[in-house]
C-alpha cells in the first residue's frame, strides 16, 4: 500500500482521531463526511479524509496505447503516479466544504482492495474512529452473501479502531472495546437511528456539562500561571486515580453489554448505550470517571488541591521578593558595565580613525602608481596597434599588387566607379544576396556585369574576400563564372552577368518555361566538367564545398557555369580515402547538399563535392526539392517506378538513360567518400555515354539546331566555339577576325574589357553530338 498525505493548516500538533473514507461519486460519502463533522469532530478539531485509488499498472502512450509499467522507465512511472495522486486530490474539494471550521487532512492511498487499504491505514496511522458511507443498510441482512467495502471493513478492522457505517436512516457501529473482548475481529455490529443518536448525544453532553460545572464551582479560580497550574493538577489527579479508571472500565462494559442485549425497549436502550459508548471512547472516559467518583475521594482531592495552592502562593511571594532584589543589583552592575563599554568604544573609534587615515594615504599612493603604469601601457598599446595596422596595410597592398600582376584579365575598380555603376547601391539594381552580401546588376566598361559586395561592417570577411580574388583570378574555364575585376576599397567582386539566372530559379521557380530534359542532361555534364577542372588544379586541388543549384548560373545560351568559388578550400595534401582525418575548420556549405562525412569529421576531400553533384542530378530528374529526395529515388528504382517521380513538365523522358543517370546520382550520394565514384575516370565517361545515347535516340525530323549553337557573327552552326570577354560564344575564326578590327562586342556593341578568348569545350561537345545525331 502506498499513499500521499496533505493537510490544511492546523493548530494542534497530533494526528486526527477521526477518519472518513470518501469516494469521488455517490451520496454515501457526502453523508458520512457531513455526519462525522457534525457528530464526531467539534468545531476547530481535526478530521482526516481518506480516498483509495488503484496502483499504477500501466502508462498511456501519446498514441493512446496502454504500456505496462514493467516496460517503462522508473522515472516515467513515478511521474505518472505523482500526477495520478495529484488528480485524486480533486476528489476532496466538495468534502472540504462539508467540513467547514475544522482542520481537514487529506490522504490518498493506493491499493487493489479498498477495504484492505482502509484497514491498513487505520492500523498504521493510529486513528481511533473510521467513518464509512453506505447507500443503504440492506446488506446487513445479506452479510454472508454480499461482501461490499463497509462489510469488509467491519469484518477485518483491528480492535484498536471504532467503525461507523452511515446510511440514510441509521448508523451501524462496531466499537474497539467490544472487539478486544471477542475472540476474533468479527465482533457483533449494532445499529442505531440518526434521530436517536442525536438525542442521546445531547443528553450526554448536558450530563457532562453539569458535572463540569459542579467541579468548577468547588475549585478556587486564580489568575495568570496559578490558574493554569491548578487546573493541570486537577486533571492529573483525576486521570491518575485508579478507582476512577476501574469505574470507567466497568461503566464501558455495562454500556457495551447493554448494546448487545435485546429487550422490549431494545431500540431506546440500544441507542442510549451505543451513543454513550461512542462518547466514552472519544473523550477517554472522562465523563464516566466523573459520574462514578466516590464522594469521599472527591472531598480529599479538594483538600489536597487547596493545600497545594496555598503552598504555591507562598512560593510565588518569595520568588517575587528575590526577583526584586536581583533587579536592583543588576541595575547597578549594568551602569558600571555601560561606563566601561563607552570608554572602550571611544578608544576603538580613535584607533579606527588612525587606521582609516593610513589606508587612504596608501590608496592615494597606489592610485598614482597605477595611473603611471596605465599611461605607459596605453602608450605602448597604441604604438603596437599602429605598427600592426601598418603591417596589415602593407601586406594587403602586396596581395592586391600580386593579383593585378598575375591576373591580366582581372581589373581593379575604384570605389567611385562601383558607386556610380550601382547608383550608390540602390535597391532598384539589387538582384539578390550571396554568401558575402548583396548582388547588383549594373554596367561597367560598357559591359553588363554582376557586382557582389561584402558586408561592409564585417571586418572578419576581408581574408575570405582576398582568398576568393586570389583563387578566381587564376581560374579560367568555360564552366566557371568569369571574374572581371574587384574593388579592394569596399570589398566587391565584378563577375560576368548571367542572363538566365541560377539553376534553382529555372528548376524550382520557373514553372511556365521548364528546362528541356536534354538541357538538363547537358547541364549535369557541364557542371561535372567544371568540377573536374577545380579538382584537377595544380599544384593544389580546389574543393568548392557549397555546390548547389543556387550557385550554378546559366548564360543566355543556357550554358551552365559554377559560381561562388570563394567558399573553396585549398588542399595541400590529399587525405587517403580509407583514412578519417579531423581538421580544426569551420563547417561551410548548405544543408541537404553538404557531405555527411564532412559534417561529422570536418574532413574535406574532392569527393565531398560529388555528394552535392549527386543531389543536383536527382533534382534535375525529378524537379523536386532536396529534402528526402535520395530515399524517394532509391525506393522508386527498387520498385521499378522511376518514371512516376520524373519531372512531369517533360513528357518524353528517355527512361533508360534517366534511370542510368539516377543510379549515377545515387552512387555520388553515398555516405562515405570511398564509396563514391571517381569524377574523372567514372562520372565523366558515364555522362558522355548517356549523352551519346540520348542524342542518338532523338528523331532526325524533330532536330533543329539550338540557338546557342549559332554563331552571332556568321549565323551558322559553330565548328570551334570560343567565349569572348562579353560572355557570348562565337566561331573561333569569326571572333578572331572581328577583334583585329574592333574593340567592342559584336552583340552588345559595348567596349570589351580585354581581347582574350577561351574555348567552350562543353558547347563544342554538344555541337559535335548534335551533328553526329543528325548525320544518321
Amino acid at each position: 500500500m502506498d499513499g500521499s498525505t496533505s493537510s490544511q493548516a492546523g493548530s494542534d500538533g497530533g494526528g486526527p482521531q477521526v477518519a472518513v473514507a470518501v469516494r469521488g461519486d455517490g451520496r454515501g460519502s457526502r453523508r458520512a463526511a457531513r455526519w462525522a463533522a457534525a457528530c464526531m469532530v467539534p468545531a476547530g478539531g481535526r478530521l482526516a479524509l481518506v480516498h483509495v485509488i488503484p496502483p499504477v499498472s500501466f502508462v498511456p502512450s501519446p498514441s493512446g496505447e496502454r504500456v505496462p509499467v514493467e516496460k517503462m522507465e522508473r522515472e516515467v512511472v513515478e511521474i505518472y503516479a505523482q500526477d495520478s495522486r495529484a488528480r485524486a486530490q480533486e476528489v476532496f474539494l466538495p468534502f472540504r466544504r462539508l467540513c467547514a471550521r475544522r482542520t481537514v487532512e487529506t490522504v490518498v492511498l493506493e491499493g487493489d482492495n479498498v477495504a484492505e487499504a482502509l484497514v491498513s491505514y487505520a492500523a498504521e496511522s493510529g486513528v481511533r474512529s473510521l467513518v464509512v458511507g453506505s447507500a443503504s443498510l440492506t446488506w446487513l441482512r445479506r452479510m454472508l452473501r454480499l461482501r461490499d467495502v463497509p462489510f469488509m471493513v467491519l469484518k477485518t478492522m483491528p480492535s484498536s479502531c471504532n467503525v461507523f457505517v452511515v446510511s440514510r436512516h441509521r448508523v451501524a457501529i462496531k466499537f474497539a472495546n467490544l472487539a478486544r473482548t471477542s475472540k476474533s475481529n468479527n465482533a457483533k455490529v449494532q445499529s442505531i437511528s440518526h434521530k436517536a443518536f442525536s438525542q442521546i448525544q445531547r443528553d450526554w453532553m448536558q450530563d457532562k456539562q453539569s458535572l463540569n460545572n459542579l467541579v468548577d464551582d468547588e475549585i478556587p479560580k486564580y489568575s495568570g500561571k496559578s490558574s493554569s497550574d491548578s487546573c493541570s493538577q486537577v486533571c492529573s489527579s483525576l486521570s491518575t486515580s485508579s478507582n476512577a479508571i476501574k469505574s470507567s472500565e466497568s461503566h464501558g462494559r455495562r454500556i457495551l453489554g447493554g448494546l448487545g442485549r435485546k429487550t422490549p425497549r431494545r431500540e431506546r436502550n440500544k441507542d442510549i448505550d451505543a451513543i454513550g459508548q461512542c462518547k466514552e471512547v472519544r473523550y477517554v472516559a472522562l465523563s464516566s470517571v466523573e459520574e462514578s467518583q466516590p464522594v469521599g475521594e472527591v472531598a480529599t482531592l479538594r483538600k489536597e488541591l487547596k493545600d497545594t495552592l496555598m503552598m504555591y502562593d507562598r512560593a510565588c511571594e518569595n520568588l517575587a521578593d528575590a526577583k526584586e532584589k536581583i533587579q536592583i543589583l543588576s541595575g547597578e552592575c549594568r551602569d558600571d558595565v555601560n561606563k566601561v563599554q563607552d570608554a572602550l568604544q571611544r578608544e576603538e573609534e580613535l584607533k579606527q580613525a588612525v587606521v582609516d587615515e593610513k589606508t587612504k594615504h596608501l590608496q592615494a599612493i597606489g592610485a598614482v602608481e597605477m595611473a603611471k603604469e596605465s599611461f605607459a601601457r596605453e602608450a605602448y598599446s597604441k604604438h603596437k596597434a599602429e605598427f600592426v595596422a601598418n603591417m596589415v596595410s602593407t601586406e594587403k597592398a602586396k596581395v592586391v599588387d600580386a593579383l593585378l600582376s598575375t591576373g591580366k584579365s582581372c581589373r581593379q575598380y575604384s570605389r567611385h566607379e562601383i558607386e556610380l555603376a550601382t547608383d550608390y547601391f540602390s535597391d532598384a539594381k539589387k538582384i539578390g544576396e550571396g554568401g558575402y552580401g548583396n548582388v547588383y546588376r549594373c554596367t561597367l566598361d560598357h559591359t553588363e556585369v554582376a557586382v557582389k559586395v561584402i558586408q561592409q561592417d564585417s571586418n572578419d570577411k576581408t581574408d575570405e574576400f582576398l582568398r576568393e580574388v586570389e583563387i578566381l583570378s587564376k581560374l579560367h574555364h568555360p564552366n566557371l563564372v568569369l571574374l572581371l575585376g574587384f574593388c579592394p576599397e569596399i570589398g566587391c567582386l565584378v563577375y560576368e552577368y548571367m542572363e538566365n539566372g541560377s539553376l534553382e530559379d529555372q528548376l524550382i521557380n520557373n514553372k511556365e518555361q521548364p528546362l528541356h530534359w536534354f538541357l538538363r542532361f547537358q547541364i549535369i555534364f557541364e557542371v561535372s566538367c567544371g568540377l573536374a577542372f577545380l579538382h584537377g588544379t595544380k599544384p593544389e586541388p580546389i574543393v568548392h564545398r557549397d555546390l548547389k543549384p543556387g550557385n550554378i548560373l546559366l548564360d543566355k545560351n543556357y550554358v551552365s557555369k559554377i559560381g561562388d568559388v570563394g567558399f573553396a578550400k585549398l588542399i595541400s595534401d590529399l587525405v587517403p580515402e580509407g583514412l578519417t582525418e579531423y581538421r580544426d575548420t569551420v563547417i561551410a556549405g548548405t544543408l541537404f547538399y553538404m557531405d555527411p562525412e564532412y559534417q561529422l569529421t570536418g574532413t574535406v576531400r574532392p569527393k565531398s563535392d560529388l555528394y552535392a553533384l549527386g543531389v543536383i542530378i536527382l533534382q534535375l530528374l525529378t524537379g523536386k526539392r532536396p529534402h528526402g529526395l535520395i530515399c524517394s529515388v532509391e525506393d522508386a528504382i527498387e520498385k521499378g517506378i522511376l518514371s512516376d517521380i520524373l519531372d512531369r513538365s517533360q513528357t518524353d523522358w528517355p527512361i533508360a538513360e534517366a534511370e542510368m543517370l539516377a543510379k549515377l546520382g545515387l552512387r555520388c550520394t553515398a555516405l562515405k567518400c570511398r564509396d563514391r565514384p571517381n569524377l574523372e575516370s567514372e562520372v565523366l565517361p558515364e555522362m558522355e555515354n548517356i549523352l551519346s545515347r540520348v542524342t542518338a535516340s532523338l528523331k532526325l525530323e524533330n532536330i533543329i539546331a539550338p540557338s546557342h549553337f549559332i554563331c552571332p557573327i556568321l549565323q551558322e552552326v559553330m565548328e570551334n566555339p570560343y567565349v569572348a570577354a562579353d560572355g557570348h560564344t562565337y566561331e573561333h575564326r569569326a571572333i578572331k577576325a572581328w577583334l583585329k578590327k574592333h574593340e567592342v562586342s559584336p552583340v552588345t556593341n559595348q567596349r570589351l574589357p580585354h581581347r582574350s578568348i577561351i574555348p567552350n569545350h562543353s558547347l563544342h561537345a554538344a555541337i559535335q553530338q548534335w551533328k553526329l545525331r543528325t548525320s544518321f
